[in-house]
């Protein structure tokens, strides 16, 4: 029997030891008993949730030796969890055929066990009577639990050391520490008393970034993409974001930011970058398939470190609407070539160059694009961008042909709180842009506004309930559907606006050329409803609205369709693969459309 009782929150170690015996099985095994004393169920899912026996247990385990490791185990989890529920007299009894387990000699394990019982008495759960800690730097604030007569979970203690010496390290002072502790369990009230002093140590600058396990990437561009400030006061968070900055680059498999054991006189503190770097290579692919829209078949090249400064070249290609019902053969091919910290450690440079083909419908295009930019990480979750792009397209409509030019100045923002950007189940993303764009020759010029919301809500055990809703709204202003190119117009239908209409089935026939075009407006709403039946196979119910404007966003002539559906999700390690079906619920439209990809619609 192992009795918990004692004065202080110190627990003796408990000693595995390496057991000799070599024996085989256990015959007859009975299932393991396990008690727990009172009524309480929060406390004895805990403790069940601890006991690496009942782990063993369900794993099928039977083997004598790993039994009675499992056993001695025990006493220090049901121990600690005991304990990070304040529960300070709990009394742990686990027996092996009958004897307790504390008394047996590592070296005499059994080599059959027939029967395992557990036994625990939690015992009350002590209060605090003290909670000291001291000193704290300004603006600290502690756990709302840590106060005289909240329960003394030993994980509240815990926290309480964490904050200050994060409020202290916050400040300058690296090196805080808890350097005194005097921590005192009375069983005879039940409390517990807690005094902890810190030691807050000297205000420190942060010291030269010393770089290894680098291979071909340059160790100033390092240095330079880190950003350290150098010369500056220690901060936490410039130390994470240092790390940051070096681990979205993609060029690192991992990256560890270490500090100095010692101080370099007489205040700065040494920083390591230890890296190690991801293969220079990668490449991949993805296949979607929709029923009236054909096939489409992506992939591209990449290479993370082309010139040994983190410059990441991107070459992506692809072929669509291959076997489309109504329109031929697309293909595109791109280069994208981005640079960290250009004009500023969270600056990335980017310039593009892509050129392709579309047979759509109504008209047949070639067209060229270019393009240089800035994206810069406002933090974590926003990032800002700009850029100049310059579009060529020579386009064929059935009774003309014409050449547009445009050049660009897009600017825009994205807040990204998604818990995941493949599958997410909490947050929100928004994406907006706004573009004023110069037009030659046969183009318009105006003004484009592009806008893309996205907001995700989990219930029920487990989060197996999903709501997904996603708002778009894009318009372009200044121009007429005459004069501006088919890429800067709006249509409806398809996998990536409604779905169970047929992919730009919502459109306009200009009463000027008798071209059919899109419009220069698009508001686009969707509600997905996700559930999961297993760990890798969802439901999902869909509803999609989407509405065309032939004058800006909203005015002139207007036209909406809406479609329905279900899909069905199975995970994978790069992603969910979907299947939807829809059908056309207003505005039109025949029969079911079928749309196969990798990935959630939004």
């Amino acid at each position: 029997m192992r009795r918990v009782r004692h004065k202080g929150l110190g627990m003796a170690a408990l000693c595995l030891g390496v057991t000799l015996a070599f024996g085989g099985p256990a015959r007859a095994l009975d299932p393991i008993g396990f008690t727990v004393t009172g009524n309480d169920a929060d406390v004895a899912l805990a403790l069940r949730g601890a006991s690496l026996l009942l782990a063993a247990q369900s794993e099928g385990t039977t083997n004598a030796q790993d039994l009675f490791a499992s056993a001695r185990a025990d006493y220090g989890r049901l121990v600690g969890a005991l304990y990070a529920m304040g529960r300070y007299s709990g009394v742990v009894e686990i027996r092996i055929n009958g004897r307790e387990v504390a008394d047996i000699p590592p070296l005499d394990a059994p080599n059959v066990i027939n029967s395992i019982t557990v036994q625990v008495t939690p015992g009350p759960a002590f209060t605090f009577s003290k909670t000291r800690i001291a000193p704290l730097a300004a603006d600290t604030k502690l756990p709302e639990d840590y106060r005289v007569g909240a329960v003394a979970e030993s994980d509240v203690v815990s926290a309480a050391a964490s904050t200050a010496v994060d409020g202290w390290r916050a400040a300058g002072h690296a090196k805080a520490d808890v350097t005194g502790q005097d921590l005192t369990a009375d069983h005879a009230t039940a409390t517990l008393a807690a005094d902890l002093t810190v030691t807050a140590g000297p205000r420190l600058r942060f010291g030269p970034l010393a770089v290894s396990g680098q291979d071909r990437m340059d160790v100033r561009r390092i240095i330079k993409i880190a950003g350290l400030p150098t010369g500056e006061q220690f901060s936490p968070e410039e130390l994470e974001d240092a790390a940051e900055r070096l681990r979205r680059t993609g060029i690192f498999r991992s990256v560890a930011l270490v500090e100095d054991d010692a101080i370099t006189a007489p205040d700065t503190l040494g920083i390591s970058a230890r890296v190690v770097e991801e293969k220079p290579r990668r490449f991949g692919f993805g296949v979607e398939v929709a029923s009236t829209e054909g096939a489409k078949i992506s992939g591209y090249w990449l290479h993370r470190n082309l010139l040994g400064g983190g410059e990441r070249f991107r070459v992506e290609g692809e072929i669509a609407q291959i076997g489309a019902q109504n329109n031929g053969v697309d293909y595109a091919l791109g280069f994208t070539l981005d640079r960290p910290a250009t004009l500023s450690a969270d600056t990335t440079g980017t310039s593009f160059f892509k050129i392709g083909h579309e047979a759509d419908t109504d008209f047949t295009q070639d067209y060229v694009e270019a393009g240089i930019g800035f994206t810069h990480y406002l933090s974590r979750e926003i990032t800002g961008r700009i850029g100049l792009e310059y579009s060529q397209y020579r386009v064929q409509y059935p009774t003309s042909t014409i050449n547009f030019r445009n050049l660009a100045l897009p600017i825009g923002i994205t807040w990204d709180k998604r818990n995941s950007k493949t599958d997410a189940t909490q947050g929100f993303y928004v994406d907006a842009e706004a573009a004023p764009f110069l037009g030659f020759g046969a183009s318009d010029s105006g003004f484009r506004f592009n806008l893309d919301a996205r907001a995700y809500r989990s219930f029920g055990e487990d989060d197996r309930i999903t709501l997904a809703a996603r708002l778009q709204a894009k318009t372009v202003m200044g121009g007429s559907i005459d004069n501006l190119p088919p890429d800067f117009l709006f249509y409806s239908g398809g996998g990536g606006t409604v779905r169970g209409h047929s992919f730009q089935s919502l459109g306009y026939t200009s009463t000027v050329t008798g071209n059919r075009t899109g419009g220069t407006g698009f508001i686009g709403a969707s509600l997905e409803v996700r559930g999961k039946v297993t760990k890798t196979i969802g439901l999902v119910g869909f509803a999609d609205f989407g509405q065309i404007a032939s004058d800006g966003l909203l005015a002139g002539v207007t036209q909406s369709h809406a479609g329905a559906g279900f899909g069905l999700r199975y995970a994978t390690g790069f992603g969910p693969i979907r299947l939807d079906i829809g059908a056309p619920i207003s505005g039109g439209g025949k029969g079911a459309q079928v749309y196969v990809g990798i990935g959630q619609s939004f």
